[in-house]
Parts: structure tokens; C-alpha cells; sequence
């Protein structure tokens, strides 16, 4: 996805989303990706998820055992890409000591707050026998800290990508005579190359750590290295994206051909896991030839489904209004409240007689709608909307298209 590089003279035309506006079709993808991300955590009690909830429900359905590998192949990396893509920005306009200030407060805060006073004390109460503190914190270290951080792991690895921006950007503004390098939008080589490095990358990452398998990255970080080689190159991809304005300048032949690539090779992934369930090619690590196979099956869905769905939407989202700009503002909140709610709602009905498919679909949309409607009316609540995110934006920052977190 790397495309041609190019100079220019006046880094002040390195204008990225641009001055004219805030880009409406980037607040719809964002909100797109949070809801994909609680129906995902709204069907692990239904589908053969393979990893541990809090919730178990007996009704359960094989239909949705292609859903959880599919939505990781890309749902995540194109989060990524989008964080990536308004860093610079963010950098640009407040410098490296505000933009690490900003970041904690908005990022670090909430999530430190979430971990120590919901998520420790829910874990700790669960264990039974009660353990002492020390045999917890170790337990804990163990599994990565995968149990703590739970769905803000993402957040952690939001602040550090930032901080190890900020330390390349103050490396690179002692060279501040050059004029700033751009890339061009990716062409189909462009594309396909990344493919096969990071599906080359990502396979052999796993010959050493198996999917859902966690690690506590930097000693506190929790962290999935199955997909890391995904997270990070769409962070710096993002990054380089704004560089060269990809969002709005990416072709659209380019980008629905690749969305028909993603559409089929999803199709196809699909259809394989629900005809043979216990194909060999879904292995999820080791050196062996299923495992490249499926990493590189895996990260042509995800260049299909990333390039294409950002000109797909490109296309189809051009115009605001006041729901959207309510619903985009929330978002942010939305991710950080939605798995207690969808936890909630998935213990509500356990005892109800249901099938799998309809619980699903209960809890998501019930789940995706009391998440976003809560993080639009925390902004009443002067102590929560700051912890959320939901505080009133200053004029500038809205229209400049600040992306959350």
C-alpha cells in the first residue's frame, strides 16, 4: 500500500484531510468500525469463539464461527490506520509536549481509571478462591494483562505508537531543512506488495505465537503479536496516508476492485468454515504452509476490505447533518462503555429461550445503540464527558476533523 515517494517545496500545502472541512465519510467509517467491534463482543457467548467471556449461554450457533476470524482480519487494522492518518495533524498543530499531553489526558487517563477501579476489582471478585494480591499481579502478568485491559488494549497501543511518533518526529525535525517527503496514492502493485510482506511478516511472527495468544509488551501493555505486524503497519500506513491526502485522492477504479477482492476472498473464507469447519488452513500459528496460507488469506481480506471500504464510503457518504455529527461524537465514549453494556444485556437474557442468531442480534443492535446514546448524553455530565471524550470540541478542532482518540 506504499505508494510512489514524491517532494514538495512548501510543506504548508502538505495540507492532508485539507483546510476546507472535516471529512464526513471518515466519521461514518469510524462509527462503522465501533459497531462492528461490539457486535464481535456481542457474539462470543453464541458463536465457537475457542476464548473465555464472562457470559455463557447455552444456545449457540455455528453460522457465526466465520464472523470472529473475519472481523479480526481487518476491523482493528483499519482503526488503526485511521488513528495513523490524524496524528500528524495532531502533532502538527499542538507540538510534541501538547501532543503527548493531550494523548495521556484523553487516552491514557480513561483507560488507567477503567483498569484500576472496573476492570481489577471485577477480576479479583471472580476468582475463586480469592487469591492474595501478589499471586493476582502475577497472574495477570501471565496472561499478558489480557484480563485487565480487556477491549482497551487498543487504547494502550494508541499512546504508545504516539509517544514512538513523537520520539521519530523529534528525530526527524533536527533534518528540518529538508522539505517533507509524501507518498502518492497506492496502485494495485503498490497494494499487492503489502500483502505479501505482511502476510511473509505475520506468518512467521506466528510460528512463534499462535492467535489469542497474549503478552504484556513493554512489561504493561497488553498485547496480541499475531496481529501486531497488522496494527502496526496500518498505524505508519495512515500516517503516511495523510501525507499524501490517500483518503480523498485514492482512486475509486482502485478501490472497488479491491473491495471485490476482499468481498470474494471473504466469501470464500466464509464459505470454507462453514462447509468444513475443521479445515486445517484456518490453523492459527506454527511454520507450516496452513499457517502462510491463512496468513496470507488473512491480509488479502484485509487490504481488500481496508482499501476498499474507505472509497466505498468515499462515495457514499459526501453530506453531514445533525444525527451523524451527534453519532460521530459519541463514538469515542461508545468504545470505551460498550463492553460493560454488552456484558449486561448478554447476562439479561441468558436464561431466555432464544436462538443463538436472535440473541446475537439483540445484543448487538440493543448493545450498539444504549453505547452510543449513553456517550451522547454523558456530554451533560461535566466529570464523565471529560473522561469520555465527549466534552464540547472547539470550533477549529471540528473542522479541522480531529479523529478519536
Amino acid at each position: 500500500m506504499i505508494g510512489t515517494s514524491t517532494t514538495r517545496e512548501d510543506s504548508s500545502t502538505v495540507a492532508g484531510p485539507g483546510a476546507g472541512g472535516r471529512l464526513v465519510f471518515v466519521d461514518v467509517l469510524r462509527v462503522a468500525v465501533i459497531v462492528l467491534v461490539v457486535a464481535f463482543h456481542a457474539a462470543q457467548p453464541y458463536g465457537p469463539t475457542g476464548g473465555d467471556w464472562p457470559v455463557t449461554d447455552p444456545a449457540n450457533s455455528e453460522l457465526l464461527r466465520p464472523f470472529f476470524p473475519w472481523g479480526a482480519a481487518f476491523g482493528m487494522g483499519l482503526f488503526f490506520l485511521l488513528v495513523g492518518y490524524f496524528t500528524p495533524r495532531s502533532y502538527d498543530s499542538k507540538g510534541a509536549r501538547r501532543f503527548l499531553k493531550g494523548r495521556w489526558m484523553r487516552i491514557g487517563v480513561p483507560m488507567v481509571l477503567f483498569i484500576l477501579v472496573v476492570h481489577v476489582p471485577v477480576v479479583y471478585l471472580v476468582e475463586s478462591p480469592r487469591p492474595s494480591l501478589g499471586e493476582l499481579v502475577r497472574s495477570l502478568y501471565e496472561s499478558g494483562w489480557q484480563n485487565v485491559y480487556l477491549h482497551l488494549w487498543f487504547l494502550g497501543h494508541v499512546l504508545l505508537y504516539s509517544l514512538a511518533y513523537a520520539a521519530w518526529r523529534s528525530i526527524a525535525e533536527r533534518n528540518a531543512d529538508r522539505p517533507p517527503r509524501t507518498w502518492s496514492p497506492p496502485n494495485h502493485a503498490a497494494i499487492v506488495g503489502f500483502v505479501l510482506v505482511l502476510a511473509l511478516i505475520t506468518w512467521v511472527v506466528r510460528g512463534w505465537y499462535s492467535i489469542d495468544e497474549w503478552v504484556p509488551l513493554f512489561f504493561v501493555v497488553a498485547a496480541e503479536p499475531a496481529h501486531l505486524p497488522q496494527y502496526l503497519s496500518l498505524f505508519a500506513l495512515g500516517v503516511m496516508a495523510y501525507r499524501g491526502d490517500w483518503l480523498r485522492r485514492l482512486s475509486t477504479r482502485v478501490g472497488m476492485v479491491w473491495l471485490s477482492v476482499g468481498l470474494v476472498a471473504s466469501a470464500g473464507y466464509w464459505a470454507l468454515l462453514l462447509l468444513a469447519p475443521d479445515a486445517d488452513v484456518t490453523a492459527g500459528g506454527g511454520f507450516n504452509w496452513p499457517s502462510l496460507l491463512y496468513s496470507t488469506w488473512e491480509s488479502l481480506i484485509c487490504a481488500g476490505m481496508v482499501v476498499g471500504l474507505i472509497v466505498l464510503f468515499r462515495q457514499l457518504f459526501r453530506r453531514t447533518n445533525r444525527v451523524l455529527v451527534a453519532i460521530a461524537a459519541a463514538s469515542y465514549a461508545a468504545y470505551i462503555i460498550h463492553f460493560m453494556i454488552v456484558v449486561f444485556l448478554q447476562a439479561g437474557i441468558e436464561g431466555v429461550d432464544l436462538p443463538a442468531l436472535v440473541k446475537f442480534g439483540v445484543v448487538a443492535i440493543l448493545g450498539a445503540f444504549l453505547a452510543f446514546g449513553i456517550g451522547y448524553l454523558s456530554r451533560r455530565v461535566p466529570g464523565l464527558r471529560v473522561i469520555l471524550g465527549t466534552a464540547p470540541t472547539k470550533p477549529v478542532e471540528a473542522r479541522r476533523g480531529e479523529l478519536s482518540p
